[in-house]
């Protein structure tokens, strides 16, 4: 096999390995792209060739110069995943030019923020994107070069269409562009924190291939799926071929996985890139189908901790040969750590009901990991004092040629994440992450220090805790966050159960929960549990846990339950409950008696503490107000309507026509990244989100449940400053409804308080636990 490690030389630009690439083999198909759809329904794919990749690249480059784009040219770049878009990355990268790159998912308001910040001096987008551009100017106000991708509405510059058939006066200088050089600037998500503007060179993109390429055995006779637009770039820079997954990128966790096994097959994928939510997909309907992938060699997930459940299904539905893969990373440094299925599921899935964490892995070649003891504030200079000691919890830091030297403008945040180290000249990142390495050196990743829980007592870590609760065979997941000032905070365990469990099994629950909280250190005090019914996590990967989120609901539904009131004593002992349970299956075949469960329950059956229910709020707001401003918008179409039917000739009219359709298109269109989490939160589709916001604007997804109440009808939009939730951005209760997140609810009178409560089907599934270990 011919390997591609001579191509991944951090001295030159990244523009000049696919030049190389495609001097090599013209060819050669460097990416596979769903392009509408056949007759019959069913996808229909384009390829392309690595030297008309070039031969456009090339083009796009010179014409991009002689437009006012050039070196270090900071450009806002936004396009589908496709072959617009790694052509248009490539010239950018050709020329010199800095891409900047926003993750959409995050809102347009933290959009705006990120491009004013930046200072973005050209635009390159579709019409909507322009369309945001325009209602937004003081962000891209030196902005001077637009290129539309698509056709032109109201403004003026390029379209990508004429930047490709324009004729060139002559042969056009290019800059030498080398390692150095500043190559992209990417926002973080800001799930956690502000956004940050993260600066790449070449040679640390370069350095991240290499990773890539040695971790998991990639080399250029690869098919990839890719599903994230990053690693299909390090796809080409390898010389191998990419498949563009059939997904949208901000929806990956509703992914129909039948599209994707059906491109798997047909291209005789050998390697993907997934987060743990579209595997998690992928997976059931693998096992489901029994679908075989034989040419399918290597999976690789990354984003968020990946259950240890998901990778046993994933290794049960593969075929034997196929290495699943789960990497640690993060914006500023990927990949960090990379572990494989064998090990996690013979090792360390086992000791994540213990209160362990999740094991994430060894480091990668060319990367350093070092744990230092937890602090909030800056850490200027490195000294082996800050170093933890060894197997103890602390931030998890990194270093090496992957690992961005500094943020972009922000000196604040260069001093609160970066440690400089005097004796090498280079600086060590802080991931923000809370972690530990074992005697094995493995990274165990124990949660995000932020979201660290600062109880009277002392500190609880996340993944930590959760680890014990999510082994039971009824819970899907669970996120501990704190309500209450920071050291003095209330843990409060929030559950998302298996579809199907009914409310009389989540009663009997609670205390199954208590128990095994009960059996581990950690989690002995922990006594809170509250049911929600679909978490709210990162567009990006579909995977994070918003816990600030969860943190203002869970605070919310104390406050409703009346939190310092006391009740009847739980009539269902631990340990009782835990022996009538069915016994389950262990992750490595070994039978589970429930009398081990029971034995484990009853040293804690003081752990059933006074329960906590909260009272449910019917909110409904003015049905008769709330048509009359829908009357709006409705008459705004109208007007439209019949404009297009019976056009208007005075002038006045037709500049109100015009005015119509920009408030009712372009006004609309751009408040759907601000109603999709509102939508989710409801239980509506995305499409039936996006249909409405057009037709009815603000007037319908403004009165939709909050993201931060996580699809919670019935209560009230919490002010989340971090994500922007609360009345600014137009949080308001949703009209009638029951509310699905419910409190545990174990005392005498919980059946009366639950009465009326949706009832769902059986549990379909039950999962390996072991809390006899």
């Amino acid at each position: 096999m011919t390997t591609a490690s001579e191509l991944l030389s951090g001295d030159f630009g990244l523009a000049e390995h696919l030049e190389r690439n495609a001097l090599a083999f013209p060819e050669k198909t460097a990416i596979i792209h769903p392009d509408g759809k056949d007759a019959d329904g069913s996808i229909r794919y384009t390829e392309l060739t690595y030297g008309q990749l070039w031969s456009d690249v090339a083009g796009l480059a010179d014409s991009l110069t002689e437009i006012g784009i050039g070196y270090g040219t900071r450009t806002v770049l936004m396009a589908a995943p496709g072959p617009d878009l790694f052509a248009l990355l490539f010239a950018l990268l050709r020329i010199g030019a800095v891409p900047v790159v926003v993750d959409p998912g995050m809102g347009v308001r933290r959009m705006l923020h990120c491009y004013r910040a930046v200072g973005a001096e050209a635009f390159i987008g579709p019409p909507l994107a322009h369309a945001v551009r325009v209602l937004g100017r003081r962000a891209f106000a030196e902005v001077q070069v637009l290129v539309t991708l698509g056709r032109r509405w109201c403004w003026g510059g390029h379209t990508l269409a004429a930047l490709r058939t324009r004729e060139r006066g002559g042969s056009v200088p290019l800059p030498a562009v080398r390692g150095e050089d500043l190559m992209m600037i990417g926002f973080t998500t800001g799930s956690t924190g502000p956004a940050k503007g993260v600066q790449y060179t070449h040679r640390m993109a370069a350095a991240m291939a290499r990773a890539v390429h040695t971790a998991h055995a990639r080399d250029r006779d690869e098919v990839s799926l890719v599903t994230l637009p990053l690693y299909g770039m390090l796809d080409l820079l390898f010389g191998s071929t990419l498949v563009l997954a059939p997904v949208s990128p901000a929806r990956v966790g509703e992914a129909d996985p039948a599209p994707l096994v059906e491109a798997m097959s047909r291209f005789r994928t050998s390697t993907m890139f997934a987060s743990p939510a579209l595997l998690r997909r992928l997976g059931d309907h693998l096992t489901e189908h029994r679908i075989p992938l034989p040419d399918l060699r290597c999976v690789v997930s990354g984003g968020a901790p990946v259950p240890p459940e998901v990778v046993t299904t994933l290794r049960r539905a593969l075929d034997e040969k196929a290495a699943i893969h789960v990497t640690y990373g993060a914006t500023e440094a990927l990949p960090i750590t990379s572990i494989e299925s064998e090990e996690i599921l013979e090792e360390t899935a086992a000791l994540a009901p213990l209160g362990a964490g999740t094991c994430v892995g060894h480091p990668v070649p060319g990367t350093e990991v070092r744990i230092v003891r937890v602090s909030d504030g800056p850490l200027p200079h490195w000294d082996e004092d800050l170093v933890a000691a060894q197997g103890a919890v602390g931030e998890i830091v990194v270093r090496g040629e992957s690992v961005s030297p500094r943020y972009h403008a922000a000196p604040a945040a260069d001093a609160a994440h970066k440690i400089r180290d005097a004796a090498t000249g280079r600086s060590w990142h802080r991931t923000g992450d809370l972690g530990r390495l074992d005697h094995q050196g493995r990274l165990w990743f124990c949660g995000r220090k932020t979201q660290r829980v600062r109880t009277a007592d002392g500190d609880l870590y996340t993944v930590c805790c959760e680890g014990v609760f999510n082994a039971h065979p009824l819970v899907r997941r669970t996120a501990l966050v704190g309500v209450g000032e920071p050291g003095a905070q209330r843990p409060v365990v929030c559950v998302e159960t298996e579809p199907g469990v009914t409310d009389d099994q989540w009663a009997t629950l609670v205390p199954e929960l208590r128990a095994l909280g009960a059996a581990q250190v950690q989690t002995a005090g922990l006594e809170v549990f509250l049911r929600h019914r679909a978490f709210p996590v990162d567009i990006r990967h579909n995977a994070k846990i918003g816990r600030e989120r969860l943190a203002v609901w869970a605070g919310q539904q104390l406050r409703t339950a009346g939190e310092g009131r006391s009740g009847p004593r739980a009539r269902t002992d631990a340990a009782a409950t835990a022996s009538r349970m069915t016994p389950t299956i262990r992750a490595d075949g070994g039978s589970l008696s429930a009398t081990s469960v029971a034995s484990t329950a009853s040293a804690a059956s003081a752990a059933s503490a006074t329960p906590l229910v909260a009272r449910r709020q019917r909110i409904r707001p003015r049905r008769g107000r709330a048509w009359l401003l829908r009357g709006i918008p409705l008459a705004g179409w109208a007007y439209l309507a019949a404009g297009l039917i019976r056009p208007v000739g005075q002038p006045v009219l037709v500049a109100l026509w015009w005015i119509d359709a920009f408030l009712s298109v372009v006004v609309h269109a751009a408040q759907i990244p601000q109603a999709l989490p509102r939508g989710r939160a409801a239980g509506r589709g995305a499409a039936a989100t996006a249909a409405l916001t057009m037709l009815y604007g603000a007037t319908w997804w403004r009165l939709l449940p909050a993201a931060d109440a996580g699809a919670c009808s019935g209560d009230r939009a919490g002010s989340d400053p971090a994500s922007g939730a609360g009345p600014e951005a137009g949080g308001a209760p949703q009209s009638g409804g029951e509310s699905p997140c419910e409190a545990s609810a174990t005392d005498d009178d919980a059946a009366s308080r639950r009465a009326g409560r949706r009832r769902l089907g059986p549990a379909r599934r039950t999962r390996s636990w072991r809390a006899d270990r």
